[in-house]
């Protein structure tokens, strides 16, 4: 099986997409990656979809959106962050915007006179501190070979940090089985209690969901479409009656049901 994910070798996407394929590709964004897989040219892809400390990656949300796609798997990875240099002399700090973030309080305390530089991946961060000795980058610890020093480890703000990850794959590898469903929602409709009845939906017939968000559709200011993560497989006829009631609320605009799938948890 032949995977893609965030680029170049060595970012936490890399990691979790080893646990998937042996053959692994990259590319330089999440939406590059679901379209690379929507367009049937790899088997999977492997995108972070959300992180213990900084949520949801919006991009991710945006692009299974955008495609017709299906979800097969979850790989939950902890995030060890470490900050590699040529030196502990350095002017700036590269990394992924999420990594950034998750050691936001870190950096202020120890380096607040540092730049921040947000880049494609953790791994294009360390790329430019092996490049550019002002440059220092947040990463793996493995990343730091043997010309790059290991300043600090484990500097995420919180010991906890974690980052959940989607297998997609082209809209037929789509299952009923497995413990846990995505879908999203799109009601093209505003009016009182409309998030309420979506809701009621799973309530009544006792389904948790374990993540909601909404994002902007983009066809109007205010305009929203919803992401469900519900706890049961649609296999299960109370989910199954479930999403016959949400698509006959949401019969203006549309429902996209992404697949069941089972959680692997990757340890490293």
């Amino acid at each position: 099986m032949n995977a893609v994910t965030l680029g170049p070798a060595g970012t936490y996407s890399h990691r979790a997409a080893r646990a998937v394929a042996a053959e692994v590709s990259f590319r330089e964004s999440v939406t590059a990656i679901v379209d690379a897989v929507a367009g049937g040219e790899f088997e999977r892809g492997i995108v972070p979809i959300e992180n213990s400390i900084e949520g949801s990656v919006t991009e991710s949300l945006d692009a299974l959106a955008d495609h017709e796609i299906a979800v097969t798997r979850e790989v939950v990875t902890p995030i060890r962050h470490a900050l590699l240099a040529q030196s502990p002399e350095f002017e700036a700090v590269a990394s992924h915007s999420q990594a950034l973030a998750q050691c936001r309080n870190w950096l202020e305390e120890n380096y607040p006179a540092a730049g921040l530089e947000a880049v494609a991946s953790t791994a294009r961060g360390v790329e430019r501190a092996r490049e550019d000795a002002r440059v220092a980058g947040i990463g793996h610890p493995d990343n730091a070979g043997d010309d790059l020093e290991i300043l600090a480890a484990d500097i995420q703000d919180r010991t906890s940090n974690a980052t959940r990850f989607l297998v997609v794959a082209p809209v037929g590898a789509r299952s009923d089985a497995g413990g846990k469903t995505t879908l999203i929602v799109y009601p093209n409709a505003n009016y009182p209690g409309l998030l309420l009845e979506l809701l009621e939906a799973f309530a009544d017939r006792n389904l948790n969901l374990s993540r909601i968000e909404s994002r902007p559709s983009g066809e109007r200011l205010g305009d929203y479409l919803f992401h469900f993560d519900v706890e049961a497989g649609l296999y299960e006829d109370h989910l199954a009656e479930a999403v016959e009631e949400i698509e006959t609320i949401a019969d203006n605009g549309w429902v996209r049901v992404l697949g069941s799938y089972d959680t692997q948890h990757v340890l490293e």
